[in-house]
């Protein structure tokens, strides 16, 4: 198969992967949001976030995170040569394992939520939601301009970002705090 045929595969699984693992975790904080709500309520929406989940998990998500791997180790040693010498090629790999460590995370959250066991917070859950933004800004930034000699300032955009995404977090927290007292 071609190089370009590959390459395409693999940013559409990315896509998809990423949409995913946004998404996952937006239905995680409904499901740990509907779950303080009264319990007629909580009685419908929790079993259907369960279920959307559950389709979105297994249909989408983990589906695209293989898929992406595959192609992207295929194109990895279709230009094995090039790529060993690259050093933002290894940054970026480096990124997609943290990535993966993410989505076992997920995991993890995803059977706790299951059995109604997951103990933490929509606020926490807000917060980790933007480590996939972060990673995606880090490895799109890396492919993109395929060079190591600005890993200072590609770090030091990252922590403003971060910091910029967790300022907003908490922005969104209190405002949030404040519809709800004068609701």
């Amino acid at each position: 198969m071609d190089f370009l045929y590959i390459k395409a595969l693999h940013i559409i699984f990315v896509v998809c992967w990423f949409a995913g693992l946004f998404y996952i975790v937006r239905l995680f904080i409904y499901q740990t949001e509907a779950n303080q709500k009264p319990e007629a309520e909580k009685n419908v929406l929790v079993p259907q976030f369960q279920l959307m989940q559950k389709r979105l998990w297994y249909g989408i998500t983990w589906p695209s995170a293989i898929l992406t791997a595959v192609f992207g180790f295929w194109m990895y040693f279709l230009n094995f040569d090039i790529y060993l010498k690259a050093p933002w090629m290894m940054l970026k790999l480096f990124f997609v394992g943290v990535l993966f460590v993410y989505q076992f995370r997920c995991q993890f959250i995803f059977n706790r939520m299951k059995t109604n066991s997951y103990t933490g917070k929509s606020f926490g859950l807000r917060l980790f939601n933007e480590v996939a933004t972060i990673l995606l800004f880090a490895i799109v930034f890396l492919v993109t301009v395929k060079s190591s000699n600005s890993l200072i300032w590609g770090g030091l955009g990252l922590v403003i970002l971060t910091a910029v995404i967790m300022l907003a977090t908490f922005i969104y927290k209190k405002k949030r705090e404040k519809t709800n007292k004068t609701e």
